[in-house]
């Protein structure tokens, strides 16, 4: 039987686990990473994953360390302005905004906004270079035997790899948590998230902007000019059944009711992309560890797109994980490097999974009583200075 031995085995080749292939690499691991299905790496292409992320300045710090920014830098938009709209007057109009200025805090922007299909393809090229890391597709995991030396990876062609600690990357099925015994907790919404491309005529100066009315947020995240216009990213969450009447709208009418939903904030949208649909669900693994295995990014924690936490909280799991293994190169997977794991970020991630719910209810909230509440917080929050700082800095998603 072909039998692999490496440092660590990765199972999941979406943006996290190729940052974590990239990260441990770089810092000298020997990496095995697979997954059945081959990264789409072209925005054209069938299955390409549209979506965008945001990665806020502690991941930006990360991805320097992976060898990965110098490759992202040219093709990342800057979120120089978080700003949040209430727009539950009577037929959409605007009743406030608040505008998070990222210079109240840093002299940098709060993040950089970059295409997931473009983060694939820069990342496998990242990892092309780095000779101790293995790249199979057309294959991925299937069982594992966890010994108190090495954990025993059984691949779906047979094949074996022999590791010292195996990395669930693999999304919120993950195969790994399954195999490891792990249970998760689910919260359904009845939501789901539309995400696409638009072009727009005015500037969007660098600022993302998240739209709130009844059913869930419409958020416009910067890109790079298409074609000489302004352009932007959009997930737009609502209702199961608004979802499938927006879908089902022609690109003209669906163009239309975009424009009306984002409340105008940035002129008539003009759709340049395909339209994707994924479900929102917040979810957490009762524990981020088990014997030998470690998981991270959704295989630990999904929640709704608020706030650009998700793909951050995912680097935040990454760099406790490598900071970890960097410590006990000897002791590599072992029950007290878990251990340290585990206490390091599950009460993080808890905490901030439940703050997203929290924020993704009042916005989902049609009661009149409700939204009333939400303007008046917004408004106070704005005013209130310190308080403002102090969420700003939060929400840049820093390990504490």
């Amino acid at each position: 039987m072909n039998r692999i031995e490496t440092d660590i085995f990765i199972s999941g080749s979406g943006v996290a686990g190729l940052t974590a292939a990239a990260a441990f690499g770089t810092a000298g691991f020997d990496v095995v990473i697979v997954d059945p299905t081959p990264p789409v790496m072209l925005a054209d292409q069938a299955g390409a994953d549209l979506r965008t992320t945001a990665f806020l300045q502690p991941a930006q710090a990360f991805l320097d360390r992976a060898g990965l920014w110098s490759k992202l830098a040219a093709h990342a938009a800057p979120l120089q302005i978080m700003r949040i709209v209430d727009a539950s007057g009577e037929d959409g109009d605007i009743r406030t905004q608040a505008d998070f200025d990222a210079s109240d805090v840093s002299d940098r922007p709060f993040g950089w906004n970059l295409p997931n299909w473009l983060l694939r393809r820069e990342m496998v090229a990242r990892l092309e270079e780095l000779p101790n890391v293995t790249f199979r597709t057309g294959v991925g995991f299937a069982s594992m035997v966890a010994r108190s030396a090495y954990g025993l990876v059984t691949l779906t062609d047979g094949s074996q790899v022999r590791c010292k600690l195996v990395i669930g990357a693999d999304g919120r099925g993950s195969a790994v948590r399954l195999a490891a015994g792990i249970d998760v907790k689910t919260k359904r919404y009845g939501q789901k998230a539309i995400t696409f491309a638009v072009t727009h005529d005015a500037p969007h100066h660098n600022v993302s902007t998240e739209v709130h009315r009844a059913g869930g947020p419409f958020t416009l995240v910067p890109l790079p000019d298409h074609h000489g216009k302004p352009c932007s990213a959009v997930v737009w969450m609502d209702s199961g059944p608004a979802t499938a009447e927006h879908m089902a709208l022609d690109e003209t009418a669906f163009s239309a009711l975009a424009t009306s939903r984002s409340a105008g904030v940035n002129g008539p949208l003009t759709l340049v992309s395909k339209r994707n649909v994924w479900p929102i669900i917040s979810q957490v693994a009762q524990a981020m560890a088990g014997p030998r295995v470690a998981l991270v990014a959704e295989a630990a924690h999904v929640m709704p797109p608020i706030g650009a936490q998700g793909l951050n909280m995912s680097l935040n799991d990454l760099d406790a994980l490598l900071e970890l293994a960097l410590k006990q190169r000897d002791k590599l997977g072992g029950r007290v490097m878990l251990d340290a794991y585990q206490a390091a970020r599950h009460k993080d991630v808890r905490l901030r999974v439940a703050g997203i719910d929290a924020l993704n209810r009042a916005s989902i909230a049609g009661n009149p009583l409700i939204q009333d509440m939400r303007v008046a917080g917004i408004k106070a929050l704005y005013k209130a200075t310190p308080i403002r700082r102090k969420l700003m800095e939060m929400g840049l998603g820093a390990r504490s």
